[in-house]
């Protein structure tokens, strides 16, 4: 294998691919990143046994990729990320020197780097399933946003790990919740679909960070593993046993209590009063009348903190309820619009946030029982 490459092309696709690369694997040969290089393209992979990701960089006069003599081996992920980052040249040439040892070089440096056999890495079946849509890579991106951050990262419930996709004809589902609170967006798909499929959280998130502003994601679904194409990126992910319980029950259908409220203050008045927080939460109380929305906290080893606020509109009498002000500052960060709409049933309820204007998105939140 012999071939050289523009530096900036070929990092950014290790960068990309290496993230899929395992670190605790009883595999040691998964920790690396295979290289297969034919005709006139560089085929990299890496995977974890959990997401495997391909990218495939064809030759471009961008790219300047000149292949040499064809061949196949296995890097080690950090050490060829490191090598190729502090290489001080344009153009970076790589060639196995000896069985699998490999010298990647530039300009008047050089590195010496000990490889694997590619005969040795496990192969991965990335056959694309039947069952395929495709979506703007901003709307992906913005589903990603505002459900993945619900999921739990206990693996006690290995499914509240996951964001739950739920087709409805052309409508899909998309929820996450961790027991304590629960997001849905639902958005339009362009063709009438069937499938019921959890997505780890994580690596949703790994999906996210390949999507560019521009790029569409088709996204292919079987029932046991989900492969999203973004341009020249494949990632592959498993997905996770069991059946998503039907928490739509949860999502109150009246309300005694209605409120809008500017979001940036009330995220701001939240923020204020997370000087009290302890390992990452604390409690808010939030006590509301057609007048005035106080939010409150107390520590009894750090002090207490009170802020008044003034809702835009208000329906309803006087409510106190308690709850997470890390789980409200979240679930209000999810949303784009200016104003948010916080419906409550009572005192000991679950919540709900909608946008103004946008039904799309529900945040639901489970209250807290406070004895002061």
């Amino acid at each position: 294998m012999k071939f050289t490459i523009k530096k900036q092309a070929l990092y950014k696709s290790l960068a990309s691919v290496g993230r899929a690369a395992s670190t605790h694997s009883p595999l040691p040969i998964l920790s690396g990143i295979l290289f297969n290089l034919k005709n006139d393209s560089l085929e990299l992979v890496a995977s974890d046994s959990n997401i495997s990701i391909r990218e495939i960089i064809e030759r471009t006069e961008d790219n300047q990729l000149t292949v040499y003599e064809e061949g196949r081996v296995v890097l080690e992920a950090r050490y060829i990320l490191e090598a190729v980052r502090k290489l001080d040249a344009s153009i970076i040439n790589i060639e196995i020197i000896d069985g699998a040892l490999t010298r990647v070089s530039g300009n008047q440096a050089e590195y010496n780097i000990n490889g694997s056999k590619a005969d040795l890495y496990p192969a991965i079946d990335f056959a694309k399933p039947d069952t395929t849509f495709t979506l703007k890579g901003t709307v992906f991106s913005e589903v990603i946003s505002q459900t993945a951050f619900v999921c739990s990262t206990s693996e006690d419930r290995p499914i509240f790990t996951g964001v739950n996709f739920k087709t409805d004809g052309t409508t899909l589902n998309c929820i996450a919740t961790d027991s304590y609170r629960l997001a849905k967006k639902t958005i339009e798909i362009p063709e009438g679909l069937n499938f019921n499929i959890c997505i780890p959280a994580t690596n949703l998130y790994e999906v996210q960070k390949t999507i560019q502003t521009d790029s569409e994601v088709e996204i292919a679904v079987s029932d046991r593993l989900v492969q999203f194409y973004v341009d020249n990126t494949l990632i592959q992910s498993r997905l996770i046993d069991g059946l998503f319980p039907d928490v739509n029950r949860l999502i109150p259908n009246e309300y005694g209590f209605e409120m809008l409220m500017n979001k940036s203050e009330m995220i701001n008045a939240l923020d204020r009063s997370s000087f009290l927080k302890a390992d990452g939460s604390w409690t808010v109380k939030l006590e509301s009348s057609p007048e005035s929305v106080i939010l409150s906290s107390r520590s009894q080893e750090i002090g207490s903190s009170e802020e008044v606020l003034q809702p835009l509109e208000y329906i309803g009498g006087i409510l106190k309820i308690s709850f997470s002000g890390r789980y409200l500052i979240e679930a209000l960060k999810s949303f784009k619009t200016e104003s948010i709409r916080i419906l409550f049933v009572g005192e000991m309820q679950a919540f709900v946030l909608r946008s103004p204007g946008d039904d799309s998105i529900i945040q639901l939140i489970l209250p807290l029982r406070t004895f002061d």
